[in-house]
Parts: structure tokens; sequence; C-alpha cells
């Protein structure tokens, strides 16, 4: 059997670690189908989307541990994290990961709470009377 290849990939808070091994296209995250994993479609859609673009989705068994973050934050954790473990396969399959934009590493996060405001942004109510 072939050398498995990993790749790590964060969102926000989410972590997920990636493998991804020659198989028949079984995508495993926490030791669920990621169909039961992700219930959502659109999720699915982003876990699948870097094998799509390389048209390996039936070429690969990939195997994820996720933690931390929501179920958003780790389906798109998950999206990085298989794109970059497609690099360590192949290499030349940079260019139309990158065209796709999938290999970039969401920076956003959560912006801290200030004092004198409730949440970051939102203020007290404001009592006239």
């Amino acid at each position: 059997m072939e050398k498995q290849k990993n790749a790590v990939g964060r969102r926000k808070e989410a972590i997920t670690r990636v493998f991804i091994s020659k198989g028949t296209g079984n995508i495993i995250v926490n030791d669920k189908n990621y169909k039961q994993y992700f219930t959502l479609m659109y999720l699915q859609n982003q876990v699948e989307a870097p094998l799509k673009t390389t048209d390996t989705l039936d070429k690969f068994d990939v195997k994820v541990n996720a933690t931390g973050g929501g179920i958003k934050g780790q389906a798109e954790a998950v999206k990085l994290g298989i794109a970059r473990a497609l690099l360590e396969v192949n290499p030349e399959f940079r260019p139309v990961l990158k065209a796709a934009g999938l290999l970039k590493r969401d920076p956003r996060g959560v912006e801290r709470k200030k004092f004198g405001h409730k949440k970051a942004r939102r203020s007290f109510q404001f009592s006239k009377r």
C-alpha cells in the first residue's frame, strides 16, 4: 500500500487533520461519512470542492479528524486540508487549486469584545428616561 499523505486545515477556531490515500472516494470525518457529519448540502459541496476541481473525487480515500469551532468552520477547514494534501500527492495540481482559491487560508476570526459594549460592536440599550 502506498504511504498516505497528510495536511492540516484551519478556519476560525476549527482545526482538521486530513489523511489522504489511494482509494475509491470515501470521505470519513470523525469516524462518520461526511454526508452524515455535514448534513447541509452546501457544506458537503465545500468538502468535495478540491477533489472536484482536480477530477480526483473517486481516486482517493480521505480520513479527517476535526476539532474545535462550529460545523461551517470545520467544513471550510476540511476543504483547505484536502487541497493541501492533494498538493502533497501531486504538485501539478497547484495551478488548478490556486485558480479556484482553495489554497488560501481564510484569516477572518471573531472580533474581540470592547469594554463599555455588550459585544464587539453592540452597545447596551440606551434609556432616555
